[in-house]
């Protein structure tokens, strides 16, 4: 059994409820920024080969920014984004952005993520973060949640994909504001993005004992 049951919502008893959270990602108000020249972070992520990654040292030169997408496979409201990650990758890729999906909770086997990146065409390359260093750094609180980094560490967005999910039980058929995408595009055009920390709807990432 996994550490760090999914809460359960107040919108009644149906099983998918006990895995939804709403929190605001309010973990870190805004995004944080080093200084100008200040040498990129230095984190001891895990593949799924087990090897420690540093993702800000693994991308290739030129990479124009740094895309991590906090997920965890039994959160159906990260599942049901695994499309729009997809059109995500494919149209922001070319453009020097890298896409790493990021697996916070300790107890996931790699066998279990990399099922989990099979059964839904996931981008980029998964990652585990068993001692939450990029949790806490990019203040993430939620899955599904994304947090943008430039190559100096400098985070420009941290929040949800999108607006599609309003709340408990209140799903838009559609997005109507992109702010992934919008910090993307202006990444991938030499802009620095200048786009609000928003709340994500999601499954909590249990906090480590």
């Amino acid at each position: 059994m996994m550490r760090g049951r999914l809460l359960l919502g107040k919108f009644g008893p149906a099983l998918a409820a006990t895995w939804l959270l709403l929190t605001i990602g309010g973990g870190a108000a805004g995004c944080r920024s080093a200084a100008p020249g200040a040498v990129p972070p230095a984190l001891a992520l895990r593949d799924l080969a087990g090897q420690t990654v540093n993702p800000f040292a693994a991308a290739p030169i030129g990479t124009r920014g740094w895309v991590f997408i906090f997920l965890r496979p039994d959160c159906p409201i990260a599942n049901r984004y695994a499309p729009e990650l997809q059109r995500l990758h494919e149209e922001f890729a070319p453009a020097g952005l890298a896409f790493w999906m990021v697996y916070p909770d300790p107890d996931l086997t790699t066998a279990e993520i990399a099922q989990h990146v099979r059964d839904y065409h996931l981008p980029g390359v998964a990652l585990r973060d068993p001692h939450h260093e990029l949790v806490r750094r990019a203040g993430a609180t939620v899955t599904p949640e994304a947090a943008v980094f430039l190559p100096d560490g400098t985070q420009v967005y941290g929040g949800r994909i999108d607006d599609r999910y309003v709340d408990f039980g209140r799903e838009r058929p559609r997005a109507n504001r992109r702010e992934l995408a919008l910090v993307l595009t202006a990444l991938s055009a030499g802009r620095k993005p200048d786009v609000p920390r928003e709340r994500a709807v999601g499954c909590y990432i249990a906090p480590l004992p």
